[in-house]
């Protein structure tokens, strides 16, 4: 972990039966005692293990709650569950991170200027914020507290990659996470081709 990484504690952990398997749920606390929401779920031991399978997963509550066709992510959430569960090992780091990090109220602001012709990245520059405003030092400390030695990382997103790396996460090597694009969000996926580097 590098001296910039914020350090987190485990602070609870609990089993989640789920459709993809016996998983584990895990929140945490930074060092001063104040509880995340971003937190951990767990497929198998995976203290002290090497190339773990990963997925970053920022929060999208329309896609991933609502089922949202604007967007693929719970597609890839549900692919990293899939993954992990057939494997009866990995992890999901979950993010509050909704809209690249802009917030629910901003991203329906988003949809609507999307609604009007904008692409995704148009539409967060318009409202005045960055393409992507998320970051990964939280994440990569939540991986520290669960005393992983190196990840497989399931991403398209080069900028996860780095992020993660430049807070002392050892990747042993990235996986792609694709799913099949839809109607609805073809525009969206070409976007984050094009203009954001995901490798799609």
């Amino acid at each position: 972990m590098l001296s910039s990484t914020p350090v987190v504690r485990v602070y609870a952990r609990a089993s989640l039966p789920s459709r993809h398997g016996e998983l584990e749920v895990v929140s945490f606390t930074d060092v001063e005692g104040r509880r995340l929401d971003d937190v951990a779920i767990v497929c198998g031991n995976i203290a002290g293990a090497a190339e773990v399978p990963t997925r970053v997963h920022s929060e999208c509550l329309t896609g991933d709650v609502f089922g949202s066709l604007r967007c693929d992510c719970r597609d890839q959430l549900e692919l990293a569950l899939d993954r992990i569960g057939a494997d009866h090992f990995g992890l999901i780091i979950y993010m509050r991170q909704e809209g690249r990090g802009i917030g629910i109220a901003e991203k329906v602001r988003a949809y609507e200027l999307q609604d009007n012709g904008y692409d995704t990245l148009e539409a967060n520059l318009h409202l005045g914020f960055d393409g992507d405003m998320r970051r990964y030092d939280l994440a990569a400390a939540m991986i520290h507290a669960l005393e992983v030695e190196s990840i497989v990382l399931h991403t398209n997103n080069p900028l996860k990659v780095e992020g993660l790396r430049s807070n002392g996460v050892q990747i042993a090597s990235r996986e792609a996470i694709v799913s099949e694009p839809r109607d609805e969000n073809v525009q969206y996926l070409r976007t984050k081709k094009a203009k954001m580097g995901h490798v799609l």
